[in-house]
């Protein structure tokens, strides 16, 4: 192997990308990352979008990343800082009632749209955590992998079969029927068991639908809420916070942790395919036409894109090419960043406070956001959408001229690709018209207040940072592409179906969010490799 560059190329340099080339160059190998924008990042990403205003391009808010990951990079060392939220979540209802979360604040906030769920909210909650802290342990390792045959990997994997039953078995038995419930049920039906309030529901239902292109009752979105109790910020579980300077500080950070042991980045490199020899991967061919040579290929793109654009398809098993072609992508998001000359005034609360630097969810019920989804699968875009606001600069001052605001607005539901053969090219400003009305039904003067905007609907997405239909997540958190099936049974421990080859990206466990942990868990498989093939 004395022919290679390089022992790793890593495709895309967002944070799975970047983590794993950091992660590989502390082990001493030796790794060139290949990025298509001009831009480090990925969809985590901090640009000025309007003259003096700048903000979170796509990725927008900080608490899946993990700390063993912030604390081996040593990003606090590469500049990164992260805040907490003063208050977590604030939604607003059409009748002037509003629910406000956080430290202090939640109990209080629920009492008084409800007493008999201000008694339950703590239980309940209480109920995730649980889950949620047993199943962390889970974040950083590879699923079980099914493996054909008997023989050493067979051996290995039944080994980490017990592993994740030992786990496991930390929960109560009461807990495991929670959990089978968070797999397989629909969050709205266990929180309409749970709770009477509209608003109460919505705060837990929101989080079952973000990225998630489905109904708060589709069966498997309990899980999608479960997912986003993963979090913390700053040794706080549970809660959510930002990176000053916005998310562009995180893999900025990750970047130059990679870079001070050695890892090559080289930007404005689109890979055009990916070389296969003796059925092993063995380098990138760059759309220049220069070639990259190295040990191990290592993909951070979402998979369907790395084996239907990437990989010549006569390299793949038919039935592998097949299966992969059906990956289910598409999180039926809208997103937007504006500029504001002052901040929002909202009906349900108004003036400034705490809750102008919480996620602001206009989302006021389960029915809301059901509908949404409806509206949205038969019209193309949901005509009394989902808007999450945030207003990063009320914890931020760098990212706006004094006096002035900037604030991410993450829409949903519209169709990753619209019916009747229209093209988002042509919908997209009457779209975003619609999303700022929106916020401006709630507080009156939003609309006016806008002096810049930009906007991303989901082709723009996948044009600008690959996001297949776009898909936030790179795949969608269902059932059939989770764990051991993410991105496929048999493929489930980073390693593609051709030697050399690996997913380091949001499509391989545990799945989306700015989490680290795919590049991470890839790492160790390169570096296991690595270490049986050199030994």
């Amino acid at each position: 192997m004395s022919n290679h560059e390089v022992d790793a190329v890593i495709i895309g340099a967002g944070h799975n990308g970047l983590t794993c080339a950091a992660y590989l160059a502390m082990a001493g190998l030796k790794v060139r990352i290949v990025e298509r924008r001009k831009v480090v990042g990925g969809a985590a990403v901090t640009e000025e979008f309007c003259p003096g205003f700048r903000n979170s391009v796509a990725a927008y808010t900080v608490s899946l990343l993990n700390p063993q990951i912030i604390a081996d990079l040593k990003l606090a060392d590469h500049g990164l800082k992260v805040v907490e939220r003063r208050a977590q979540n604030f939604l607003p209802a059409p009748d002037g009632s509003y629910l406000l979360t956080g430290e202090g604040r939640t109990q209080q906030s629920v009492a008084k749209l409800s007493q008999q769920d201000a008694a339950t909210i703590g239980a309940f909650s209480g109920e995730l955590e649980a889950i949620a802290d047993v199943l962390r342990q889970f974040v950083l390792r590879a699923p079980p992998n099914l493996v054909e045959g008997f023989g050493i990997g067979a051996i290995s994997e039944a080994f980490n079969a017990l592993g994740t039953a030992n786990i496991l078995r930390r929960l109560s038995l009461e807990q495991q029927r929670n959990l089978l419930d968070l797999f397989t049920r629909s969050a709205g039906e266990m929180l309409d068991e749970r709770f009477e309030n509209d608003l109460v529901k919505a705060l837990f239902g929101f989080d079952a639908i973000v990225g998630n292109y489905a109904s708060p009752y589709a069966a498997g979105s309990a899980y999608v809420m479960l997912h986003h109790a993963f979090g913390e910020v700053n040794g706080k579980k549970g809660v959510w916070g930002h990176a000053i300077g916005g998310m562009g500080a995180i893999t900025q950070a990750m970047a130059r942790a990679a870079r001070s042991h050695g890892v090559e980045i080289e930007t404005d490199a689109p890979v055009r395919e990916v070389i296969i020899e003796k059925d092993r991967a063995t380098g990138v061919i760059l759309d220049n036409g220069a070639t990259v040579r190295a040990k191990y290929v290592v993909s951070n793109v979402n998979p369907k894109l790395l084996y239907t654009r990437l990989v010549p398809a006569g390299a793949l098993a038919g039935e592998f090419r097949t299966r992969i072609s059906r990956w289910q992508n598409g999180s039926g998001t809208f997103r937007m960043n504006v500029a504001l000359s002052a901040l929002p005034s909202f009906t349900a609360l108004p003036g400034p406070g705490d809750h102008l630097t919480a996620g602001i969810i206009i989302a006021p019920s389960l029915g809301y956001m059901d509908r949404a989804w409806h509206d949205a699968r038969d019209f193309g875009w949901s005509r009394a959408p989902i808007v999450e606001v945030l207003i990063p600069s009320t914890l931020d001052d760098s990212l706006s001229p004094p006096g002035r605001h900037v604030a991410s607005l993450f829409c949903q539901h519209v169709a990753p690709q619209l019916p009747g053969g229209k093209s988002w090219d042509d919908h997209r400003e009457d779209v975003a018209d619609l999303m700022i009305a929106t916020v401006d039904g709630y507080a009156p003067g939003f609309a006016g207040s806008v002096i810049g905007r930009q906007i991303l609907s989901p082709l723009d997405l996948e044009r600008e940072f690959g996001l297949l239909g776009g898909d936030i997540f790179h795949g969608a958190l269902t059932l059939n592409q989770l764990f051991s099936a993410r991105p496929m049974l048999g493929h489930a421990d980073y390693r593609g179906p051709l030697r050399g080859l690996y997913h380091c990206g949001s499509g391989a466990h545990p799945g989306g969010g700015v989490t680290g942990a795919p590049g991470h868990n890839a790492a160790r498989a390169v570096l296991a490799d690595h270490r049986a093939l050199f030994a």
